[in-house]
Order: structure tokens, then sequence, then C-alpha cells
């Protein structure tokens, strides 16, 4: 007698396709999850309790934890210090020659802490390079202070590259970026003519940005001051 032949059992269909609900429901929670998480990776920082202006359309490089900073208003550091064991350490340019900013007074300071490695440190090259051409005759004096680096030839064949004419400072022990508390690449301290901080901006500076607070903060005739600080100019989204 033969056997009846077994019948195949009937093809498990899917919810869509191949796939049940719960590969689905799963595929489905691994795109927010990394959706959730680019978001939060690319979303700018918020300024810090130190009071610095946000720019929303701005990202800069964090570099440590989000600390409490120097305020506009406050007297800018001397770019010196002197270590606990007496050891005195001067900030100085690629040339090996001393930058302080007593040699600025009067002057609108641009202090940028950048370094050649940063991204959004060298989308911001060419707003420094082209402020620098604009305003250097007309009392504005730009430091680019490079920190986290290997060597001064790094930073020098960096500004020699994209001709960058302004003073450049080699911070090679962080003496200054550590007096400064820096936590984000670049920062940018504007310093009035009479030395007080104006302004402390955590990211990158547009053309017009910048623009901005240079039209507004240099030196104003005789006056040593510059005139009375006026509010800090709305950052231009990037």
């Amino acid at each position: 007698m033969t056997e009846p032949t077994p019948t195949p059992p009937a093809a498990r269909r899917g919810f869509i396709g191949p796939f049940s609900r719960r590969q689905l429901l799963g595929i489905v929670g691994v795109v927010i999850v990394a959706a959730v998480g680019l978001t939060l990776a690319t979303r700018p920082i918020a300024a810090g309790p130190g009071g610095a202006t946000p720019l929303p359309a701005a990202t800069p490089f964090l570099v440590g934890p989000v600390t409490e900073g120097l305020r506009p208003g406050q007297q800018a550091p001397e770019l010196a210090v002197t270590r606990g064991d007496g050891t005195k350490v001067q900030l100085t340019d690629l040339a090996g020659k001393p930058v302080r900013l007593e040699d600025l007074k009067g002057k609108l300071v641009w202090l940028n802490f950048w370094a050649t490695w940063c991204p959004p440190c060298q989308s911001e090259t060419p707003v420094l390079r082209d402020m620098d051409e604009a305003y250097r005759d007309q009392g504005l004096a730009i430091v680019g202070i490079a920190v986290q680096e290997t060597t001064p030839s790094d930073v020098r064949d960096y500004a020699d590259r994209y001709q960058l004419g302004y003073d450049i400072a080699f911070d090679a022990s962080a003496d200054i970026f550590n007096l400064y508390k820096v936590y984000a690449l670049p920062t940018q301290f504007f310093v009035g003519p009479d030395g007080r901080i104006l302004d402390v901006i955590n990211g990158p500076l547009t053309d017009d940005a910048a623009r901005a607070r240079i039209d507004a903060w240099l030196p104003k005739g005789d006056d040593p001051s510059g005139g009375a600080p006026s509010p800090s100019p709305a950052a231009s989204p990037s």
C-alpha cells in the first residue's frame, strides 16, 4: 500500500515581503536611534556658563569639558603665566618673539584659539585672513594662538600655505589655553583697546559676524578706550 505524500506546509508570509512585524519594528528602531545620535553629534554646543555668545549655525570642536570661562567685562589676562614651580612662560610667535597684550593696548585685539587639524578652524581661516587684510591698518590686531600642535613648523607650513599675514603664536605647553579656560576650537576673545574682554565666542565666525563686531568695536578717533562697548552684535549663521 502506497503511503500518501505529505503536503508541505504553506510558505509563511511576512508582514511586508520576507520581513516579519518584529523584524520591521527592530529595523525602524535602529534607524530612529541612529538619527537621534547623528542629530546630537552634529548639534552646536550651547554656550558655557562663562557668558560666551552662542552661534546657532556654527559647531566648534570640543577639546575638553564645558567649563565656566572668562566673561565679557573682565580684564583679559596677559599672555604669560607663572607656574607653581616659579617657572615663567611667555607666549611667543612662530619666530620666538614675545606676544603681549600690553604691546597691543589701544587696538581692538582678536585672540583666536585654533589648530591646523581642526575642521571648523580650517573653515574660518579665510575669514581671519580677509579681516586682517581689511582692518589691520584701522586698529585691528589678530593673534592666532595655535594649540595642541606637534611642532611650530606644522603651524608655519599652514600659515605659509594660506598666506596668513596676522600674528600666530604657538602655545606648546597649553599654559595660555588653560589660563583662558578654553574648551572648544576655535574660541574667540575680542579685547577692547582698554584691555577688557568685549565678547567670547565658541565656534567659527562668518565673514558677516566678524565684520559686524569689528566695525562696532574698532577704536574711534582719539578715544583710547574706543568708546563705550556696545552689546555684542548678533551673530550671523554660518
